[in-house]
């Protein structure tokens, strides 16, 4: 079922056939409470004491289909503590209002899949006929969540709620699993209040990002449809002022919480780093970015939203969309791309449409100069000095990239009239499928332009870089910068590149949605890039030390040839 790896002082749990990088310390034994303790003691008591491993045997091993073939998946040490505290809010009796509580795990860190191991735990070890009403606020969230379920081969037909009258058929009827968008909950034409769709009391609500829009209409909707039915909400922020007491009214308190911290100490996901690129470009009227944050913050806009905003904020809009400054972070993005270490997938994030599809074209230009100044400088070197350049040469003549916005009607005569091309990239969007192809790391689509889509819930693990353009805060911000942190072999880390000033607000941010349970400081989990500068000087003198202290001098032995030293 798993292997589990000790040198006697350190160790680390994974599946069978799992790569490296996979691999995870086991910290606890029973409760979240628990202080962290990495050694083989605790791993063999929290995984092999006889109870413990059948659990484990049973419950939280998975299959999953992915590009290749199938993939057999462990529950990491937080997703399966979480999981059984969840499994314990159910069967107690004082819990049982319809409020199981809330399921804090960190972006990154396997919420999918913690879903996945609840409702099946739930469905083989507790009595009841059990439903799971799978529900999101987001079209692509619905479509990910459906499709990571339909891969792990527990959902047989169609169980995505396509409309209002198809969702109250699915849930009129006995289904393990349905799906669906919230604003689904709303009654049959015509009618003023909710039906009820199903009285039943072994139905258990799911709601993803339970904070964000559980309490409009539709909410109050779905209640009406599911008057017995149990809420957990699960989310991968904190919940903030304002959001608290109304969440633990819906769903309880926390039963749940893995923060960012914690994620990356566990080596569950990757540290961040960030970088200003071409500040004189940023945009540092506040005001600007505050309000501007507020329009963009809850989802891609449509055309016309796009014109409301290009007339409210015109002189700050055509700052950042002058045709100048757009060829110059194009230049700058294309060096950048090409120069990193670790050669992963890569989104950059447009403030709008029609700007995400002139940064394709602006990069299309820039990519073929740098890919001609890169042969030009190749053919000067000799053969043996140009093994580098090469490698770029190869890498940027195989790279594809693409556009990928949500569509709208009448989007090509609008955006013609703005003068931009969206047919071609939309026809690519309808005829390729773009989302599978991203996310396989052999395939040779690696940059993605985009303006709010795949900035949630859609999980790349080889995308290593994030290009903001796009004023974003607090929540949105978070979502965004997380899909960088993805545990990926020989990635290291996430970077984020910021040419907007979006870090003007990384501070206030991280104090809100990454900062623990009890309120503790976030300080360091988001690193400037330039800092790493400083680690390496300081681990050199360390090493410098250390040789030192074997009277071995690196400066000695360096000016040394042969074997004189």
């Amino acid at each position: 079922a798993f292997v589990l790896l000790s040198n006697g002082s350190e160790s680390l749990v994974g599946s069978t056939f799992a790569p490296w990088e996979r691999f995870s310390e086991w910290k606890r034994i029973s409760h979240e409470s628990e202080a962290g303790i990495v050694s083989l003691e605790t791993a063999m008591r929290g995984l092999c004491a006889p109870e413990k491993l059948l659990d484990t045997v049973e419950n939280f091993v998975g299959y999953l289909e992915r590009p290749g073939g199938l993939i057999k998946v462990l529950a990491q040490n937080h997703q399966l503590l979480g999981v059984n505290a969840a499994i314990d809010a159910l069967r107690d009796p004082q819990t049982r209002d319809g409020r199981l509580g809330v399921f804090w795990h960190t972006q990154g860190s396997g919420k999918s899949l913690s879903m996945l191991f609840f409702t099946q735990k739930v469905l083989r070890r507790v009595e009841g006929n059990w439903t799971f009403v799978m529900v999101t606020d987001r079209a692509e969230l619905d479509d990910q969540l459906y499709e990571e379920f339909k891969d792990a081969g527990v959902v047989d037909g169609h169980l995505q709620a396509s409309s209002s009258r198809h969702l109250r058929d699915l849930l009129e009827q006995d289904h393990r699993y349905v799906f669906s968008l919230i604003q689904k909950f709303r009654p049959a034409d015509g009618g003023d209040a909710m039906p009820v769709c199903s009285d039943r009391a072994d139905v258990i609500v799911i709601s993803d990002e339970a904070h964000r829009s559980q309490y409009s209409t539709f909410a109050q909707n779905m209640r009406a449809a599911l008057p017995n039915a149990d809420f957990l909400g699960f989310t991968g922020t904190p919940l903030i002022a304002g959001e608290m007491q109304r969440t633990r009214e819906v769903f309880g308190e926390y039963i749940s919480v893995y923060d960012f911290r914690q994620s990356i100490e566990d080596h569950a996901t990757v540290p961040l780093y960030y970088e200003n690129r071409i500040p004189e470009l940023q945009i540092t009227n506040a005001d600007f970015d505050e309000d501007l944050a507020q329009i963009l913050e809850a989802a891609e806009l449509d055309e016309t939203q796009e014109q409301v905003l290009a007339r409210k904020f015109a002189t700050e809009y055509q700052l950042i969309t002058r045709p100048e400054r757009l060829r110059r972070i194009a230049r700058d993005l294309v060096e950048h791309f090409v120069g990193r270490g670790f050669l992963g997938k890569a989104m950059f994030v447009a403030i709008d449409k029609a700007t995400a599809v002139r940064m394709y074209d602006l990069v299309d230009e820039a990519w073929d100069e740098h890919l001609t100044e890169l042969e030009r400088r190749a053919a000067g070197l000799p053969v043996l000095e140009r093994a580098g350049l090469d490698q770029q040469i190869a890498f940027m003549r195989e790279t594809e990239r693409a556009v990928v916005v949500s569509q709208s009607q009448n989007e090509i005569a609008e955006l013609s009239a703005r003068g931009v091309d969206i047919a071609p990239h939309r026809q690519r969007m309808l005829d390729d499928d773009l989302g599978e192809r991203f996310k396989d790391p052999a395939d040779r689509f690696r940059l993605v332009f985009v303006c709010a889509m795949w900035m949630t819930g859609f999980d790349v693990p080889s995308c290593s870089t994030i290009y903001l353009d796009r004023p974003m805060r607090g929540h949105t911000l978070m979502q965004t910068i997380a899909r960088a942190n993805r545990v990926f072999p020989d990635k290291e880390n996430g970077l984020i590149v910021d040419y907007v000033g979006v870090f003007r607000h990384l501070e206030s941010a991280l104090a809100i949605y990454a900062a623990g349970p009890s309120g503790s400081e976030p300080d360091d989990i988001i690193k400037d890039k330039s800092s790493l500068v400083g680690d390496l000087a300081e681990a050199v003198t360390e090493l410098v030390d250390f040789c030192g202290s074997y009277d071995v001098d690196l400066q000695d032995l360096r000016r040394a040839s042969g074997f004189e030293y």
